[in-house]
């Protein structure tokens, strides 16, 4: 796949079922939430997350206008214990998406997706990669496959597989 993270094209390579609820962690302005929604159609619900409560006002727009009532905004601390203001064990699935780069406590939100997975739920990591590429962060900023498997092994999740995610970035599922 050429090109940057095609959030249509990847949505429909995880399995997402009608009635599944979703958690988008770190959601920005819906680029996963909104493909999802129409995924997990009127019976499911998308919970899409940010600590910039900004860029929820701009999917709750964005979600009014594509008529997509199962997402509801969360304004979110996800490296605060219970951060995600989820019930524990709510979700099917949860996405971390271009955020554990910026963490400070990256196992605390990793530990946070555990908390709020349902049993045998997935949960999806997006990262940019390690190679210098002009877009993105700097290199020392990016987190290796490697660490973001210890991460999730230390939560209890197990290793899938990887996913095709476009340039300059790699995609993990683990299923808990």
């Amino acid at each position: 796949m050429a090109g940057f993270i095609e959030p249509e094209e990847i949505v429909q390579r995880l399995d997402v079922q009608a009635g599944m609820k979703v958690a988008d962690f770190g959601s920005g302005s819906g680029y996963f939430s909104i493909p999802l929604a129409r995924l997990v159609g009127d019976d499911g619900k998308v919970y899409a997350l940010d600590i910039q409560k900004d860029v929820l006002e701009t999917v709750k727009s964005r979600a009014k206008t594509e008529n997509l009532l199962n997402i509801e905004t969360m304004w979110a601390n996800l490296e605060l214990p219970q951060g995600s203001r989820l019930d524990d064990e709510k979700v099917d699935l949860v996405i971390i998406s271009n955020i554990l780069f910026q963490a400070e406590d990256k196992g605390a939100v990793v530990k946070e997706s555990a908390r709020i997975l349902k049993p045998g739920g997935s949960l999806v990591v997006f990262e940019w990669d390690e190679t210098a590429s002009p877009p993105g962060p700097p290199l020392p900023l990016r987190i290796g496959k490697s660490t973001v498997r210890d991460l999730t092994q230390k939560a209890g999740f197990s290793f899938l597989k990887d996913l095709d995610a476009g340039s300059h970035h790699y995609g993990l599922v683990f299923k808990k």
